[in-house]
């Protein structure tokens, strides 16, 4: 009865928010609320509702902080280089900008840290997906197929919560999924080709194409006449409020403080609430010395930073809920005890297809922590080593990413300004051919045996 009153609260949880129905916050409130009470946990629920918002707070503030600091990052113009340089190499061309923003992506995630790839890019490429009528649901969907694929590496947390409870090292279960990984990687550099064609038919900008293939040809005296030359785009234009913020002669000291917040987060050398928080201090202090000033930025991104982290701590009451009546541990047994004798031999694939869904459904603790310790002793039986299911294992992280119990998911909503559920059904079929793709390779490479 747990396991089935689980998935039928994460089920009513989305059919809510993606037929918006509630809004996402209501719904991580309200829905838990009611089937703890429908399953006689209302004397219990204080508890279960407190341990899960302390469990998930140094998040939250992480990313008050974070949304604070890359606010004032963009205020001073830390960004307008790259915004100015990208606009130059793309033309106006929505393609170049789309494939250019999967790249952001790729660099910047290699510290690991979702929440920060996003700040990054999305700060640094919205202003161009506006200016030039781009779906911003493009640039979320962009943002997580490279995290799901990226979210893989040693530092991340899946792969960290897998070596640890298997008991293996990264060179068992990270290096043999790099070729995987890279064929993940190409699909989704497909899929920002496919969407940048797309965007640019919809906005009525093929001559784009036309007029490079026409310059190409005319260079090489393959076509009569003068090519029609590229458009030329001038620099992101800013208001004269936005121009009194920034500070040019401050650039690469901002730069480097933003460096070494990365190095600093990489190499954890505090605490990453505290690294933010620090930083955030550094910044305000460099950039606007002046008291009024720093209380206007404060002011300023103060609605974006609650609106994150009032999400936050309403996903910590839906997971604290989620764990605290065991809900979680039921619909792991319930899951394992469905799967036949006759496909244990096939226990890697299944396990690939599978964390999909159920990384979706519940956080990467319930998954590494809860299922897949049965899956992989249910796998022994039938000679499957540890390692081999580890790898399985972090296959659906791509579909992971875009579940409601992921808070950095609010936080990339958030800052591009998209719904949470137009978002998921937007991305929700390329992450899981991304999934397809990644298990595919890995099958044909026997990195995990079919």
């Amino acid at each position: 009865m747990l396991a089935l009153a689980g998935f039928a609260m994460i089920l009513t949880f989305m059919v809510l928010i993606m037929t918006n129905r509630l809004s996402a916050i209501t719904a991580l409130l309200l829905v838990p609320v009611a089937f703890a009470v429908l399953c006689g946990f209302a004397g219990q629920m204080g508890p279960m509702m407190l341990d899960g918002i302390k469990n998930i707070a140094p998040t939250g503030i992480m990313l008050v902080f974070a949304i604070m600091y890359f606010g004032l990052m963009t205020d001073a113009g830390l960004f307008d280089p790259v915004i100015n340089r990208i606009q130059r190499v793309a033309h106006g061309d929505p393609l170049k900008i789309i494939v250019g923003t999967a790249l952001l992506a790729l660099l910047v995630s290699l510290d690991g840290d979702g929440a920060t790839t996003y700040i990054i890019v999305v700060t640094a490429m919205l202003p161009l997906y506006r200016r030039l009528g781009i779906n911003p649901l493009i640039l979320t969907c962009m943002n997580m197929l490279v995290g799901g694929v990226m979210n893989i590496l040693p530092w991340g947390g899946p792969t960290a919560r897998a070596m640890s409870v298997l008991h293996l090292d990264s060179t068992q279960l990270f290096n043999p999924l790099i070729p995987a990984m890279g064929a993940g990687l190409v699909w989704v550099f497909f899929v920002a080709w496919r969407f940048g064609l797309r965007e640019r038919k919809r906005l009525g900008l093929e001559h784009l194409s036309r007029a490079k293939t026409e310059e190409k040809a005319a260079v090489f005296g393959l076509a009569a006449g003068v090519a029609q030359p590229l458009p030329e785009v001038p620099d992101l234009e800013i208001s004269a409020e936005e121009k009194a913020l920034r500070r040019p002669k401050l650039l690469w000291l901002n730069a480097l403080l933003t460096i070494a917040l990365m190095v600093a987060l990489v190499r954890e050398l505090l605490p990453l609430p505290v690294l933010f928080m620090l930083a955030f201090a550094l910044a305000a202090v460099l950039n606007y010395p002046n008291l009024a000033q720093q209380r206007q930025r404060f002011a300023a991104h103060a609605g974006n930073a609650l609106s994150v982290a009032a999400m936050v701590f309403a996903a910590g009451i839906f997971t604290g809920i989620l764990s605290g009546t065991h809900m979680v541990d039921a619909m792991a047994q319930s899951f394992v005890a469905l799967v036949p004798q006759s496909l244990g031999p096939h226990f890697p694939v299944l396990t690939g297809l599978a964390s999909a869904p159920l990384t979706f459904f519940m956080s990467n603790d319930a998954f590494y922590f809860g299922i897949l310790p049965f899956f992989t002793k249910a796998a022994s039986a039938f000679g499957i080593s540890a390692a081999t299911m580890g790898k399985a294992s972090l296959l659906g992280q791509p579909v992971h990413l875009l579940s409601p119990l992921v808070p950095s998911t609010y936080l990339l909503v958030g800052l591009a300004g998209v719904d949470i559920g137009a978002h998921q059904r937007f991305t929700l079929k390329w992450a899981g051919g991304t999934v397809l793709v990644m298990l595919t390779v890995s099958l044909l490479l026997g990195i995990i045996q079919l």
